[in-house]
């Protein structure tokens, strides 16, 4: 089950919003999540339930042990252990494909095995009960004693499946004791609308025009088609990803839940070092936090701690040479930015700041798109004119008068531009600001419901990591 699903929005959301709400107990309400996230997950992995609950068992029994033994060593045991058996399964999961073919090319071996299906949400969840036990065990986090509310901060429906990734120091106090109310509620349900346009209107028209560029006959393809191709690959990824992220920042609100950010139009950025600042929030910070600073941060071996952060930022996305060599990418750029030419960078007009950072991200993302290195490499070769045959062809001149409107409309969308022009609105006639919303959200929901009725199953890009 998807958020941009109508089973999702006609039937899961509505009857878990009444069971909710249809009691003032938190117990009874903790439970009510409990039991609807696991039925939320279950809905496509039932399998795999019980691999969540086993992580949420093992991170809530080591932060037991982490805290009851604060004076002996027992705590530096817990902490491996939780990192040990997190890792094991992700990477058991993740990577054991890709580790036995790496090592049957390099050793000319044959050995045989069995893909394993990848549980969805797993970089995600250990993640998160990761930061649970790493922050009781630096004391910034105080133990969770209900099994019952870790095991809801764990499966929580929202963030579940896709991020962000929501640290349990960030809501431990709304675990515990958080207060509902109309307003958050409501702030909620617009943001999830939003959201909800985001993927279903931009995302997935984004996502089919990309795909007769990046799937297409690479034979007529010409420098502003290649070009094209991987800015609406672009903007798929970006709307679809962020548009989740408001979703399930929105979901959070409803339950009385608070979600840090994880996106701040970061195409708007002028450097690589500050896109990686707005992108995937949640996920910089984590390696920045538990991964960069303890190795030094930028007071020793920072060559070495950025190639390792950049190259698990890499990996984490997934097990393929690729993803690695698109984290390599960004790790060598924010590497040279900061030792070689980022002073420099400042120094040049804004609008040359701001094209360095939309020509490189687009290579990025042909890195992250082609999975065959051998294929990537050609499609950025033409790009800059290798192996085509002319600047602009007529097919890319007709894609581009067909939807220039589209284009327009997701580069403004890209930066705050509207969002500064509707706060405008809503300061100049204050007394309508609720109605706005509402219309707002009646027009998401009614324009979203139309593209999605008859439409094949459309799931989130981030599904897959």
């Amino acid at each position: 089950m998807v958020f941009s699903s109508l089973t999702f929005i006609y039937y899961f959301l509505p009857l878990l919003i009444i069971l909710y709400y249809g009691t003032k107990s938190s117990t009874i309400r903790n439970l009510v999540l409990i039991v609807g996230s696991l039925f939320f997950y279950g809905w496509g992995e039932p399998v795999w339930i019980s691999l969540m609950v086993i992580s949420a068992v093992v991170d809530f029994t080591n932060g037991k042990i982490i805290d009851k033994n604060r004076d002996n060593k027992l705590r530096h045991v817990a902490l491996v252990a939780s990192i040990v058996i997190n890792l094991s399964f992700l990477g058991f999961f993740k990577y054991y494909g890709f580790l036995v073919e790496n090592i049957n090319y390099i050793f000319g071996l044959s050995i045989k095995y069995h893909q394993l299906s990848l549980p969805i949400g797993i970089s995600f969840y250990t993640f998160q009960t990761l930061s649970y036990t790493f922050d009781v065990y630096r004391g910034q986090a105080k133990v969770q004693d209900s099994f019952m509310k870790f095991l809801m901060f764990v499966s929580l429906f929202p963030q579940l499946v896709a991020g962000p990734i929501v640290r349990y120091v960030d809501i431990a106090e709304q675990i515990n004791h958080r207060k509902e109310n109309f307003h958050q509620f409501s702030t909620g349900v617009t943001r999830f609308c939003t959201g909800l346009g985001k993927k279903v209107i931009i995302a997935n028209t984004a996502g089919s025009l990309s795909d007769l560029f990046l799937q297409g006959d690479f034979s007529k393809m010409s420098v502003v088609g290649a070009w094209l191709g991987i800015l609406l690959y672009a903007f798929q990824i970006y709307f679809d990803f962020s548009g989740y992220s408001d979703m399930a920042i929105g979901l959070g609100k409803m339950f009385g839940f608070d979600f840090k950010e994880n996106f701040n139009y970061p195409y708007i950025s002028k450097s690589a070092s500050e896109f990686w600042r707005r992108w995937h929030i949640s996920l910089g910070s984590f390696f920045r936090d538990y991964v960069y600073i303890p190795l030094g941060g930028n007071r020793k071996h920072f060559i070495r701690n950025v190639l390792v952060v950049w190259f698990l930022t890499g990996l984490w996305h997934g097990a393929s040479w690729n993803f690695i060599l698109w984290g390599m990418y960004y790790g060598l750029l924010i590497f040279l930015e900061r030792k070689l030419y980022g002073h420099l960078l400042e120094k040049l007009p804004v609008w040359v700041q701001h094209t360095y950072l939309i020509v490189v991200m687009l290579v990025g993302w042909v890195l992250f798109y082609f999975v065959d290195l051998g294929v990537g490499m050609t499609y950025i070769g033409m790009m800059f004119g290798v192996g085509v045959t002319a600047f602009i062809d007529p097919i890319t001149w007709i894609h581009i008068r067909s939807n220039i409107f589209f284009i327009v409309m997701a580069v403004l969308l890209s930066t705050p531009f509207l969002v500064k022009i509707k706060a405008m609105i809503v300061s100049r006639f204050d007394l309508f600001k609720s109605d706005l919303h509402v219309v707002w959200n009646i027009i998401m929901v009614f324009l979203a419901t139309t593209m999605l009725v008859g439409q094949s199953y459309n799931p989130f890009l981030y599904f897959r990591f």
